[in-house]
């Protein structure tokens, strides 16, 4: 198959420029884990868990300024492309994509890459979730835009976390020398390696190292740069890359082969084989609102770390979290560490060190209540 020539030119060196960037939000996940309020057809990411708007509107809305929208992409599930559209009347609608089936982030970046080539093979892409909890929007567009200066010579950016304890629940990577890019507000170093969720004692170990960062999941880098390490690594998702590009059918491809392409996700397929990446320690604040217990952070609590989205009164507890409908006061007596959601037609009461597990207890739920 002849390939277009965003896909065949060689990568080179550029000088300074101010590259067109494309925003892609990834909007497909299921946010399990904050069952019952999340449900497979209203997520964690269309919910307004944080600051009164939802983390899908948050999102969108920090890329103002930046990105405008006709350059932002909008990837999601056919369960919930209802729910996405409401929240995003400012998108084009052609720029809401809806994946067919589940296969990971390699094959949704392999999607948006052939998107946006078709929109502009000289752009810059970045690669977004829409379930991250980040505040500081002037920090976060500031570091946004240096990467995809720094994207613009050929390196595939990645964003790391600088950790503030050893959690085993993130992803890591070790960083290697700083590398001189940009107007020197975002810091870069050489990507050594990527480490999966550690246990506790080695997330000790990267605390103590002193050269790990967590692994954000939000990238920025060139179409061209992207689309040859799909060449090099992966030449199935490359071929679909080109299929994307040229279909007059996009609907049509997508329902044809979607379903067929590899389930494997963006850094196993790509960032840990490519040799030019790069991380940019983030100078904003982030969050992946993983679970309950993470969003007790952003909750009232009283000074025994009980913690409630209303009113409460609190009696010998301590350590609870609870979220309850508007207007219910909370009343806690003699229990400790305890996570207590009600919403609509279900209540769940489960240990607060067991959080992790509640994904594995809606699946044993009724079809209707997952």
């Amino acid at each position: 198959m002849k390939q277009p020539a965003c896909f065949a030119q060689e990568r080179r060196a550029r000088g300074p420029m101010s590259p067109s960037i494309y925003a892609v939000i990834l909007a497909g996940g299921s946010g399990e884990r904050f069952w019952p309020l999340s449900r497979r057809t209203l997520p964690k990411q269309l919910l307004p868990l944080v600051d009164g708007r939802s983390l899908l509107e948050a999102t969108i809305d920090r890329l103002d300024g930046l990105v405008p929208p006709e350059r932002i992409l909008v990837l999601t599930n056919a369960e919930i492309e209802w729910a996405v559209r409401g929240l995003c009347p400012s998108i084009p609608p052609r720029n809401v994509l809806v994946e067919p089936a589940k296969r990971d982030t390699a094959a949704a970046v392999a999607l948006a890459a052939g998107w946006v080539c078709k929109q502009d093979p000289a752009a810059t892409m970045c690669i977004l979730s829409a379930d991250h909890l980040i505040r500081n929007a002037d920090a976060f567009r500031t570091d946004l835009r240096n990467a995809a200066e720094a994207a613009a010579s050929g390196a595939l950016v990645t964003f790391g976390i600088r950790p503030t304890w050893a959690c085993p629940g993130y992803g890591y990577i070790e960083t290697g020398d700083e590398i001189a890019a940009g107007d020197g507000r975002t810091t870069f170093h050489q990507a050594l390696r990527f480490r999966e969720k550690p246990n506790a004692e080695l997330a000790e170990s990267f605390l103590r190292e002193g050269c790990f960062l967590w692994n954000a999941g939000i990238f920025v880098w060139s179409v061209h740069s992207i689309i040859s390490e799909f060449n090099r690594h992966f030449p199935e998702l490359a071929a679909f890359i080109a299929r994307v590009h040229e279909t007059p059918d996009l609907d049509a491809l997508l329902g044809a082969e979607f379903a067929t392409l590899p389930r494997i996700s963006i850094d196993y397929a790509i960032m840990e084989k490519a040799h030019e990446v790069w991380v940019a320690a983030a100078g904003f604040d982030w969050d992946d609102l993983g679970g309950w217990p993470s969003l007790a952070r952003y909750l009232a609590a009283d000074e025994h770390g009980n913690a409630c989205n209303g009113p409460m009164t609190v009696q010998e507890s301590s350590g609870n979290m609870v979220h309850a409908p508007a207007n219910t006061h909370v009343a806690l007596l003699g229990v400790n560490d305890l996570i207590v959601v009600q919403s609509g037609d279900a209540l769940l009461i489960c240990n607060r060190h067991e959080a992790e597990r509640i994904k594995d207890i809606v699946k044993r739920l009724p079809p209707e209540l997952q």
